[in-house]
Formats: structure tokens, C-alpha cells, sequence
């Protein structure tokens, strides 16, 4: 199955990435699933977490591939061949790097790199990437993201990240969104499993509800 139908499906599953940055390996299971049962189907751990590539690996195992289990914070192509070693299959990136979203797509992973221009967006597409998403989305706005997708691909993932919240979820699917990446509004070091189900939960009814 190629990156792009991987992704697709993912997102018409539920458009929604869990980015568990700060996560620890010993509690990155019981995190997960509380998650997953709440419907989300991709996850994130940020490279700058605790022993990320352990926790990324115990997510691979467990959920196989139904679930997109992946890295973010992936800055350079040795980071990439971290994570397709121990079976992530999402590549999230701060920044457009082209030598990491190429050797992504070399690979056949699922390449979504954060963006802010629509000069960044395009150099991307070019470099392979399967999606794009808007980071920081809260230093922009959901009209400004309407105005770049009058010139992008109509049928490009897009996902914003960075200050997406319950309250504004609808608000940026309505502008061109096919969802978001949510961190510390959905999980944040200190919070339990049962804390993170309760937060999943109402993301997934907002997006149900976005989406009409």
C-alpha cells in the first residue's frame, strides 16, 4: 500500500495525529491505548521525548498496521533510518527539509513536514512529501490557511498543528484542513492514561462533529 493510500485512509478513519512529545517508554502502552480506543488510528512521539525510538517500537508491536505509529521533531536522514528500524511508518517534521522527505519517500514512509509559506509547501511536494502540515497554526490563522489552499492540490492532506484545540478544531477543518496534529491539548507529561482518554474522547466527537 503506498504512503498516500496509507495516510488517506488513516485520516478517513480519523483525521486526527496523537503527538505524545515527553512520553516515556514505561507508560507510552497504557497512553496509546487510551487513545486508540478512542478512535485516533496515527501517533506521534517527538524525538526529543524519552528514549523515543524504545517507545516507537513498543507502538509498532502492538498495534501493527493498523495503526500509523511514527516520529516527529525528524530533522535529519539519520533519524529516518532510526525510526524505519524499529517500524515507524510517519515521518513529521518541524521544517521542510528536502534530504529528509526524500529519503522518506525512498522508503515508501508517510512524509508529512511542517510548513509555513506556500514556497515552503511547494518545495516539499516536490521533495515527495505525501502531506503538508501547517506549523505553527497558531501563528497564522484558519482564513490564512483558506488562501493557500486556492493553490494547492486539492486533494493534498493537510493537517494543522500548534495551538488546535477542541474549541477551534471545526473552525480550521472548515478553512482546509483535513485535521490536526494535537499535543500538549491532548497529552502532556504528568497526565494519566484516564486523563488523555477523557481529552481523546472529546477530539473525536469534535472531529465527528466538523465533519458533519
Amino acid at each position: 500500500m503506498s504512503a498516500i493510500t496509507q495516510l488517506s485512509a488513516a485520516i478517513a478513519q480519523c483525521p486526527l495525529v496523537a503527538i505524545l512529545r515527553g512520553v516515556r517508554p514505561d507508560e507510552v502502552e497504557a497512553i496509546g491505548d487510551a487513545i486508540i480506543e478512542a478512535g485516533f488510528s496515527m501517533i506521534e512521539v517527538p524525538l526529543n521525548s524519552p528514549q523515543p525510538l524504545d517507545s516507537i517500537a513498543l507502538l509498532a508491536k502492538r498495534y501493527g498496521p493498523e495503526v500509523l505509529v511514527g516520529a516527529g521533531t525528524v530533522l535529519s536522514v539519520e533519524n529516518v533510518e532510526q525510526v524505519t528500524a524499529v517500524g515507524g511508518k510517519l515521518i513529521i517534521s518541524p521544517n521542510v527539509n528536502t534530504a529528509v522527505i526524500r529519503a522518506s519517500a525512498e522508503r515508501g514512509l508517510i512524509s508529512l513536514p511542517g510548513y509555513f509559506t506556500p514556497s515552503e509547501a511547494f518545495a516539499a511536494l516536490e521533495a515527495g512529501a505525501t502531506g503538508l502540515k501547517l506549523f505553527p497554526a497558531e501563528g497564522a490563522s484558519p482564513s490564512y490557511l483558506k488562501a493557500q489552499r486556492a493553490v494547492l492540490p486539492k486533494d493534498l492532506p493537510m493537517l494543522a498543528v500548534g495551538g488546535v484545540d477542541v474549541d477551534n478544531l471545526a473552525e480550521w477543518m472548515a478553512a482546509g484542513a483535513q485535521g490536526a496534529g494535537l499535543g500538549s491539548a491532548l497529552y502532556k507529561p504528568g497526565l494519566s492514561a484516564e486523563d488523555v482518554s477523557h481529552r481523546a474522547r472529546a477530539f473525536v466527537a469534535a472531529a465527528a462533529q466538523a465533519r458533519g
